[in-house]
């Protein structure tokens, strides 16, 4: 089992094989990482919309898998200073036998 830190701020972005497997009409993957990177201050609503809206424009709007998004933040401790909050992808997590 791995453990990361979930610090204040932080989001962390759970997904399906479906989301990072969707692939456009000539058979290129959806850059997920790259592309929920430039919405990582986004509040997680916010996130969650903009990949939707992006997956589906990159698949035109044909998935041939479900997929699924989870995002959750840790809001910040109001009596500390504030962290600059990052997106944890599912991707970082290793798997262990």
């Amino acid at each position: 089992m791995d453990v990361l830190s979930f610090e204040p701020g932080d989001t962390l972005l759970l997904y399906t094989d479906g989301v990072i497997e969707a692939r456009d009409a000539d058979g290129d993957f959806h850059p997920f990482e790259t592309r929920a990177a430039q919405w990582s201050q986004a509040s997680p609503e916010s996130l969650l919309h903009h990949i939707q809206r992006d997956l589906l424009a990159h698949t035109r709007g044909r998935l041939d898998d479900d997929a699924a998004l989870v995002a959750l933040r840790r809001e910040p401790d109001i009596h500390r200073h504030r962290h600059h909050g990052r997106v944890i992808h599912a991707s970082g997590l290793g798997h262990s036998s």
